[in-house]
């Protein structure tokens, strides 16, 4: 973790949730951590990851469980670790996915998660019976934050997430990209991530002893890195955001940029899950998504600016990212606001 690392303070909310009335109590928490309490007010603030990490175990101690009494049942101390012990034994991420989620189940009573594949895509749902919206939506975003992260330890390798709905909306982060995927949809009355099928394939690369390590930092190290807006593959992606797809820099160039080698920022990016290439995929689809949204250009616009030389490879290439094309995607938004 380094000194430069940083989380939205929106994501200090559903660990503080159980102590919505009790602001006092709240701000002790905070101060304790090394936080300003004024800093909740302010909706793009960030805090250091080390200050996220230190309220993280905070507050599993005070509230003596590590779901932060989100359900009503709730994950005593060392649930975490009961669930992360069979799942090293799996030898694929589908079979460990599928003991993830049933050993969630034996803690949890008010959410429960599901998954299903369809074709080259896999969905992993949330199911919760939780009324209040702000618990919900806290309660289903931490329950996927987990899942997900756990699955990423387990591959040795960062997840891509093509697309994300919550049930419940609630402000967008700057996070959210990079945590999220591209194509993020809040409130839409239901919760599930959706990534390429072919992650289940990998295999489980933890064993034993790499489990004693990562469970004295774990789960608010594993948050941490998946959350986290300040590494090098957040800035490689806000290099590329800022340009026009025709201005983005080769691999070399990039990294005389940094003032590293093309070989070193390789490893580097490869050490947070990702290698360029994925990260240029991604923002293609974070601009295609976000000018189907805006609804203020033709396809045949975006597809150029995207870097696609012909609309219909656009069309194809979208259709395989979310399995409809980009024409009926506008179409479905804008019946959604209209």
């Amino acid at each position: 973790m380094r000194d430069s690392d940083s989380v939205a303070v929106y994501f200090l909310n559903a660990m503080l949730h159980a102590h919505r009335d009790r602001p006092l109590l709240r701000e002790a928490h905070l101060r304790a951590a090394g936080i300003d309490p004024a800093l909740l007010d302010k909706a793009q603030a960030r805090v250091s990851a080390k200050a996220f990490a230190r309220l993280w175990l905070d507050m599993i101690h005070a509230l003596d469980d590590e779901f932060f009494q989100l359900d009503s049942h709730g994950m005593p101390l060392g649930s975490f670790a009961l669930i992360c012990r069979g799942l090293i034994q799996e030898p694929n991420l589908e079979k460990a996915l599928r003991q993830c989620l049933n050993n969630f189940a034996l803690f949890l009573h008010d959410v429960r998660g599901r998954f299903t594949v369809r074709g080259a895509r896999v969905v992993v749902s949330v199911d919760s019976r939780i009324d209040d919206p702000l618990t919900r939506v806290y309660a289903e975003e931490t329950f996927l934050v987990l899942v997900i992260s756990l699955l990423c330890w387990l591959a040795g390798r960062r997840i891509v997430i093509n697309r994300t709905e919550l049930a419940i909306a609630r402000p967008p982060q700057e996070d959210d990209a990079l945590l999220w995927g591209p194509d993020l949809r809040l409130g839409t009355g239901h919760s599930e991530v959706e990534f390429d099928s072919h992650y289940l394939r990998l295999p489980v690369v933890q064993d034993l002893a790499a489990l004693k390590t990562f469970l004295r930092s774990a789960p608010q190290w594993l948050v941490i890195r998946f959350r986290n807006n300040d590494g090098l593959v957040a800035e490689v992606y806000r290099h590329l955001r800022e340009r026009d797809y025709g201005q983005w820099p080769t691999l070399t160039t990039l990294a005389r940029l940094q003032g590293l080698s093309a070989s070193t920022l390789r490893r580097h990016l490869e050490r947070e899950g990702r290698s360029y290439q994925q990260i240029k995929d991604e923002v293609r689809r974070a601009m295609a998504f976000e000018c189907l949204r805006e609804g203020r250009i033709s396809i045949a616009e975006i597809a150029a600016r995207t870097g696609f030389q012909e609309p219909s490879a656009f069309h194809r290439a979208f259709k395989k990212w979310t399995g409809e094309s980009p024409g009926s995607y506008r179409a479905r938004l804008g019946q959604r606001s209209g």
